[in-house]
């Protein structure tokens, strides 16, 4: 499997410079506040949304200042969400490590996330940068919308397929989406090419969201069923497909022990078998080959370039990762 570190080699220069920029953009004059970033910055995440970046930029006529300032802008605003995210759901963990809000409670949390924000928009204002300031707070207002829908029809059990996809391209897709806009913007390169780069991450999010989906019908590490999604309450693709497979009163009994059993492992455990017996995983997993697929086929408009390959491996990275 493809490893991330092999994938950046090509622009780890300029991630490691960017990992400064993004560090020196969190600065206050407030020391709780200081600490706490500090605390974010030690525990970042794979960086995946830079390299879409800066490969991006790359790949529509190279990278420049901007670049920077759209990798930094828009892992702001993500790091923001993903804060606000865990006061929402209540969330005392992130990536294996305690979250803000667990730390420091809900009120400090959100304070935090507001700060971020702020400080991904005046980075984009004092800059001049507005073309990635119209994509990126695009991006912020389709991932609240896209959580507010999921809600409503989470309480209601009646997420459709087109549902499904609107949810997750506005709650996962747009971000990575404007990831390779921002980036292709940092390049100057026209309208038309920055479409194309919009498109190609939004395929790669949904591929993304599919894999994340799929990971939840299987095994934690002491070989326990996972189930997080359908403790949440939340219909994913793979159980949305089987539904839709099975008779009335098999599907209103599914629908009963997700709504009202969801917390016990032995009908967890029920429901990924059926799952699995109606084929929801494999339908899933042919339909996220086909966003990757579609992904390919943009990117096999833009000549052969070491950026080039460097996105065709990220998009194998989404499908192909373990966790």
């Amino acid at each position: 499997m493809l490893k991330l570190d092999e994938i950046k080699k090509p622009i780890e220069k300029e991630i490691d410079a960017f990992e400064e920029k993004f560090k020196a953009s969190m600065k206050s004059s407030v020391p709780l506040l200081d600490r706490i970033t500090h605390y974010i910055v030690k525990r970042k995440g794979k960086q995946i949304r830079p390299m879409f970046v800066f490969f991006s930029a790359n790949i529509s006529g190279g990278i420049t200042e901007s670049t920077y300032h759209a990798a930094t802008f828009v892992e702001l605003l993500h790091t923001a969400t993903l804060v606000h995210d865990d006061v929402v759901d209540n969330s005392f963990e992130r990536r294996g490590f305690f979250s803000v809000n667990a730390l420091w409670k809900n009120k400090i949390a959100v304070l935090v996330g507001d700060y971020l924000l702020a400080k991904g928009l005046l980075l984009s204002v004092d800059h001049q940068e507005f073309k990635q300031l119209k994509i990126v707070s695009d991006a912020v207002q389709q991932l609240s919308e896209g959580e507010l829908l999921q809600m409503e029809k989470v309480r209601r059990m009646d997420i459709s397929e087109e549902v499904y996809y609107e949810v997750i391209r506005k709650k996962t897709a747009s971000l990575i989406a404007s990831c390779c806009a921002a980036g292709s913007t940092s390049a100057g390169a026209t309208d038309e090419i920055v479409k194309k780069m919009h498109d190609f991450g939004e395929k790669i999010g949904i591929a993304f969201q599919i894999k994340d989906d799929l990971f939840d019908f299987g095994t934690d590490d002491i070989g326990k069923p996972k189930g997080i999604d359908i403790k949440e309450k939340k219909v994913t693709l793979p159980l949305i497909y089987a539904l839709n497979n099975v008779d009335k009163a098999e599907k209103k009994r599914i629908k009963n022990l997700v709504k009202n059993h969801n917390d016990e492992p032995e009908k967890i455990n029920a429901i990924i078998e059926f799952v699995k017996a109606n084929g929801g995983l494999a339908y899933a997993e042919e339909q996220m080959f086909k966003y990757q697929d579609e992904a390919f086929k943009i990117l096999a408009q833009f000549p052969e370039s070491e950026s080039r390959t460097g996105l065709e491996n990220l998009v194998r990275f989404t499908t192909e990762r373990n966790r």
